[in-house]
């Protein structure tokens, strides 16, 4: 019961919240971590995924490397980047990249290749091009799917950007390792509680994005 005393005085603090060490600014370098991560894997699990999905050529092998990326820990990938590039924020995007990818490029993948084959073949029989039947047929049938992915890596980018703080740079994760290593509790117990926060927030946005993007295809189609 005490800590949750020490954890409502802490955050109850004004200079925690202000200043370049306070939890607005650690917010913010967050998700510059979470969003530029989440961005990059964008652009390039989604091409790829859509790619292969339509030819349905080399996919699993396609999946399968870049699955591989998941089998390293992220603290690893980051001290052999820091290693390679020093400590700059490349190795943590680079680490954080690599997780991102799989969830969204396996749904991706998935979504574009199992979309409904009644509805692509009235699309051909339309005289739709492949072109025009993957933009209008098959994507936005993969949308739900694509979204899913979308959801699932940026919920993971929330939790791990945390090994950010490992690697000497910045992020809600100082406020854990900091925390650990003054052992400061109630600093590591508020640092969790932003961080479940943020993701809560971000989990009931993408559900958000989700539903307005399932009913506007509904009202297109009807």
């Amino acid at each position: 019961m005490s800590i949750i005393i020490e954890t409502w005085h802490w955050f109850l603090q004004a200079d925690h919240w202000s200043g370049d060490l306070g939890i607005w600014q650690r917010f913010g370098q967050h998700l510059y971590y979470v969003l530029v991560s989440l961005l990059i894997a964008v652009l390039i699990a989604q091409p790829v995924g859509i790619l292969f999905g339509y030819w349905k050529r080399g996919g699993f092998l396609v999946i399968s490397l870049f699955n591989i990326g998941q089998a390293f820990p992220s603290l690893g990938i980051i001290l052999l980047c820091i290693m390679l590039f020093g400590f700059t924020d490349v190795p943590v995007f680079i680490a954080l990249v690599a997780l991102a990818i799989p969830p969204m490029l396996t749904n991706t993948y998935v979504g574009i290749s199992h979309a409904d084959q009644t509805l692509c073949d009235a699309a051909k029989a339309m005289g739709m091009t492949p072109l025009q039947s993957l933009l209008q047929v098959r994507i936005p049938l993969a949308m739900p799917l694509i979204f899913a992915g979308i959801r699932t890596s940026l919920l993971q980018l929330i939790a791990t950007a945390v090994v950010a703080a490992y690697a000497g740079l910045d992020g809600l994760g100082r406020f854990l390792i900091d925390g650990l290593g003054q052992r400061d509790f109630p600093q590591v117990v508020a640092g969790s509680l932003v961080i479940s926060l943020l993701a809560i927030i971000c989990e009931l946005l993408m559900s958000l994005v989700a539903k307005r993007w399932l009913h506007f295809s509904m009202s297109n189609a009807g």
